[in-house]
């Protein structure tokens, strides 16, 4: 399928520069761009590559200004990488959705399944579970007992909703990732370690996806809550009885203990570990690896190092760390000094 500039133009409500009549009909990065091929700049360090892309259609936001002639056709944007997801959306939707239980597929005589389903080869659903109108199950993917996934879902290969959870409308689950496996407890005895039954359960509001081979335990009673439009990138492990505030996203291998509540709009780097029962402000700002051992109050602060602290002073004192064997040489050396002038003042 061919889109022109004039028609992308008008759906991204974008301003042309050069052929109104170019056309594409795939996507490229920039630097790798060929005709035929829809590009797009908003990170200054790729500018260079618009001089010399093959792409036909690059959008741009409406602040640039070229500083030599460019051979690609304009679309000037609000925000040219907000745009590329709308006409990625509208390229995905193009596509045929697929429908139907397949024979290989197994529904439970008690599940209910919605309109406009589609059932993979050895998709499982059910005593009791529910499934939404358009939602998709891949290969392997398990509904389980009770469960209730909405509508409009995709669950890939090997996704997991335990029994009696719930996922919302509108959700992605990536292969392997698991809703509502059991959380981590255990009473120590003398013997040994009791498992503590997790009774309660886990629940994904509309609009979030989890990557591949995420897990969100269930509650040990209650629930775990990923609250609307919470974005979880592949390995992230999320705890018995957390709460995820809604439009908060992390990156892969965070890690986030029990009983933790995390606000709104946040957002975690690679690595983040979060200790259990702390509470997190809204709109906090975590760099890679950071190591957040309590509650973080005040909302919109940006930290980083662990223990996790202010960014600034993070930065200031990894200045400092570099110097440390250098610093700690000079104060034996004072040190030597000071013990000196002492026997010396004793004579």
């Amino acid at each position: 399928m061919e889109f022109s500039a004039k028609q992308i133009a008008a759906f991204v409500q974008g301003e042309i520069v050069g052929d109104e009549n170019a056309t594409v009909h795939t996507f490229a990065k920039i630097e790798e761009g060929v005709p035929g091929a829809l590009s797009f700049l908003s990170n200054p360090k790729y500018t260079p590559y618009i001089y010399e892309t093959k792409s036909s259609i690059v959008l741009v936001n409406k602040d640039f200004i070229p500083e030599q002639p460019i051979n690609a056709t304009l679309i000037k944007v609000n925000n040219a990488y907000e745009s590329l997801a709308k006409l990625m959306t509208l390229y995905e939707q193009s596509h045929p959705k697929r429908v139907g239980i397949d024979p290989l597929a197994y529904v439970a005589p008690t599940a209910q399944i919605g309109k406009d389903v589609y059932l993979a080869p050895f998709a499982c659903v059910g005593d009791g579970a529910i499934v939404g109108d358009g939602t998709e199950l891949h290969p392997h993917a398990t509904v389980g007992r009770n469960a209730k996934v909405g509508a409009n879902c995709i669950l890939y290969a090997h996704a997991t909703v335990y029994h009696d959870c719930i996922v919302g409308n509108n959700c992605i689950m990536h292969a392997g990732s698991v809703v509502g496996a059991d959380g981590f407890g255990f009473a120590p005895t003398p013997d040994g370690y009791e498992k503590i039954p997790q009774i309660g359960i886990a629940i994904l509001e509309d609009n979030v996806e989890i990557g591949a081979n995420t897990c969100i335990d269930r509650a040990t009673m209650g629930a775990t809550i990923i609250h609307k439009g919470v974005k979880l990138d592949n390995l992230v492990q999320i705890a018995h009885n957390v709460e995820v505030g809604a439009n908060t996203v992390m990156a892969s291998q965070v890690g986030v203990a029990g009983s933790t509540k995390v606000g709104e709009w946040c957002m975690f780097g690679g690595q983040v570990g979060i200790a259990g029962h702390a509470t997190i402000a809204d709109r906090t700002l975590s760099g890679a690896q950071a190591g957040i051992a309590g509650s973080v109050k005040k909302p919109g602060q940006t930290i980083q190092g662990s223990p996790a602290i202010d960014a600034k002073a993070f930065m200031r004192s990894s200045v400092v760390f570099k110097r440390l064997p250098e610093m700690y040489s000079d104060l034996n050396d004072l040190k030597k000094q000071v013990e000196e002038l002492k026997a010396q003042l004793q004579q």
